[in-house]
């Protein structure tokens, strides 16, 4: 017969139970924040190469038509030359679309990054087309 005594030491208490929950816890947030700049910085990379992907189909719906979409027309119209739908950003944000734009005769593609506004620094600023 067994006591009370060698009965609850087969078992696992609440309590300790709880601490190994709250050090997973705290090691996947010691985690998320080393790899959060990582991810950061590879949607920035997609949005310039979705940028640049974008400009290369500008430049052979030009070829085509003898002009650029105009701003009204935007990105849908440059569908055809492309082998994906137009994605939105990497943040979930469409892309901005302007032509005639306002840095040389090409059109200006914009990301407006993390906060979805014009401006901003980091993970925050604009991706451009123009630079």
């Amino acid at each position: 017969m067994r006591t009370r005594k060698q009965n609850r030491r087969r078992g696992i208490t609440l309590i300790e139970m709880l601490v190994v929950i709250t050090i997973i816890a705290l090691f996947t947030a010691v985690a998320y924040q080393r790899l959060s700049p990582s991810v950061d910085k590879g949607r920035i990379t997609a949005a310039r190469t979705q940028i640049e992907s974008f400009a290369g189909a500008l430049q052979t719906y030009h070829i085509d038509t003898g002009r650029f979409p105009t701003t009204e027309e935007g990105l849908a119209a440059i569908r055809p030359y492309l082998t994906k739908d137009i994605p939105n950003d990497p943040w979930g944000n469409p892309y901005a679309y302007k032509y005639p734009g306002e840095h040389g005769p090409e059109p200006d593609l914009i990301c407006y990054g993390a906060d979805g506004k014009p401006g901003g620094e980091g993970v925050n600023g604009d991706i451009v087309s123009w630079k």
